[in-house]
């Protein structure tokens, strides 16, 4: 494991405060493993809020699920949440991820099915989205998530870890025994400059075996040669092939950043993974949670800052 490359604060331009859209904005797609079409609406939210989605579809009990740490029932294939009264929503990560990228705090997202919109498979379109419905300021501080004390968590050969630093770093390293893929490794700060021209269009992948199993498991309805990149043996399927360089390892490097930000704050350090899915980051996210002592909330905002 890297130490956190520097010790420097967020820059002082940044705003260090709370946002949200100025306007409603929606767009629709299909579910990825339903492949039914779904709706969603993303809506200006109170400071304070937080990220709380709504299933529109459902009328006979509690449709609102805020966002916690605590809230993801299941993360084999996704990240999917659950409420009290038992409304799951699925495939949240990269709305979550253009989100903490974009310093969204609190929005309201209405969806009239059990998942998102896998949209192209990566974060591009839901940057589109909230561009198009404009950011507002609010007054409230942010409150970030300062890492105090080494967390890590391990599976096998795959392992994460949060590491003190004074901004939020990722490093992320990916190994497939596929020349397609092969050993991937991304190193960076994690801010919207970066987000926007490295890491927002990189898609989600596959193998064609892999698709074809959870096909017939009832799964993967939706997935395409438009919403994911296929590899089948040392051929990718796509006809326009990669996005990108190492774009396999960015879209992980995705799915981490929306991962991480259901503890509903940004991250004042070093994110560090190895092979790391979406069960090994909640796992990570719960690890955090548990030891209160390696971990505290901060503002930045000069004439309100303190720790609490």
């Amino acid at each position: 494991m890297s130490p956190c490359k520097t010790r420097v604060s967020v820059p002082a331009s940044f705003d260090h405060r709370q946002r949200t859209t100025v306007a409603p904005a929606i767009i629709a797609g299909v579910g990825v493993h339903t492949g039914d079409r779904v709706r969603l609406a993303v809506r200006p939210a109170a400071e304070g809020t937080g990220i709380v989605f709504v299933r529109t579809d459902i009328t006979d009990r509690d449709n609102r699920i805020p966002v916690s740490g605590e809230a993801v029932v299941d993360a084999r294939l996704n990240t999917m949440i659950e409420n009290a009264a038992g409304v799951r929503l699925s495939t949240i990560e990269h709305l979550m991820a253009a989100f903490a990228a974009l310093g969204i705090s609190n929005a309201v997202i209405e969806v009239d099915g059990p998942e998102l919109p896998i949209l192209d498979g990566s974060a591009l379109q839901f940057v589109q989205l909230l561009d198009r419905a404009g950011f507002r300021r609010q007054s409230a501080p942010v409150r970030y998530i300062e890492i105090l004390e080494p967390i890590r968590v391990q599976d096998g050969d795959k392992s994460a870890a949060l590491l003190p630093c004074d901004r939020y770093e990722m490093r992320f390293e990916i190994d497939f025994p596929t020349p397609v893929i092969g050993n991937q490794v991304v190193d960076f700060v994690v801010d919207e400059d970066t987000f926007r021209t490295e890491i927002m269009a990189a898609r989600t992948f596959g193998f064609a075996h892999e698709v074809e199993a959870l096909r017939r498991a009832g799964l993967a309805r939706g997935g395409s040669l438009e919403n994911a990149v296929v590899i089948d043996g040392d051929q990718i399927l796509n006809p326009g092939g990669l996005r990108m360089e190492r774009e396999f390892v960015r879209h992980k490097a995705l799915d981490a950043i929306g991962d991480l930000y259901v503890l509903g704050a940004p991250l004042l350090g070093r994110y560090e993974g190895v092979k790391a899915g979406h069960a090994i980051n909640n796992l990570l996210v719960r690890e955090l949670l548990a030891n209160p002592q390696a971990w505290r909330e901060v503002t930045r905002v000069p004439e309100m800052a303190m720790a609490g």
